[in-house]
């Protein structure tokens, strides 16, 4: 692909508002432009930005340019007021339902051994992050739970293979080029012994860096509520 072809792409993502898949960016040209041509043009473009404070990066729902993780303590400047961060009860319910999906109300309380509130439940599908996406055939047919595809792109995950393995959790939060797409735990978390074992160094801060500007204002640990 030319370089003006190049430019128009790259400058379609810049001023994008949303994600743009390969599809959205092939109506950026009246002659034909191959899909191979757009996928080689993206490589070319996020190469050209390889030492920039923005990178272009490839999530669930199409390609984005967002500033690289080692900008955040200059950008946050900018903003000096944090909101409040998730609580340990609602990290702890993402992550089982990011890591066992789909997973019932009843099976997330069970592995945390304790209730699970309405006010998390409500924090996690009003963010965007988890919702119903069918019933389990058991008695009183409970909802199962999964993570969306805001969920992926708010931690710049293309998709679910591409979370962090349980194992590799820990030592991989060292790792900046996963930046924002760690999920971390505290080690102290009621969570499941394999969650807890394999990823015992972690907390909830990237989840929380990666979309603090929309994080709730009230986030209570349901444990409080019992």
């Amino acid at each position: 692909m030319d370089d003006h072809n190049k430019r128009v792409i790259e400058t379609a993502l810049l001023c994008a508002q949303e994600p743009l898949s390969v599809a959205d960016l092939s109506r950026l040209f009246v002659e034909d432009i191959t899909t191979a041509d757009i996928d080689e043009a993206l490589v070319e473009i996020q190469r050209a930005w390889d030492d920039k404070g923005m990178e272009l990066v490839h999530i669930a729902t199409g390609w984005r340019f967002q500033s690289r993780l080692s900008m955040r303590e200059y950008l946050d400047r900018l903003t000096p007021e944090k909101p409040p961060k998730y609580s340990r009860a609602v990290m702890e319910t993402l992550a089982i339902i990011a890591y066992r999906q789909p997973v019932t109300r009843g099976e997330i309380e069970e592995i945390r051994g304790v209730a699970v509130s309405s006010n998390v439940m409500k924090q996690l599908e009003d963010r965007g992050w988890v919702e119903v996406i069918g019933h389990k055939e058991t008695i009183g047919r409970p909802g199962l739970y999964a993570t969306t595809k805001q969920f992926l792109d708010d931690l710049s995950l293309t998709n679910l293979q591409s979370l962090p393995m349980l194992e590799d959790a820990a030592p991989m939060a060292a790792a900046e080029h996963l930046g924002q797409a760690i999920i971390e735990f505290d080690p102290d978390a009621t969570v499941e012994t394999v969650i807890i074992n394999e990823a015992q160094e972690a907390t909830e801060d990237s989840v929380n860096a990666a979309v603090e500007e929309v994080t709730p204002e009230s986030e209570q640990s349901d444990e409080t509520k019992q």
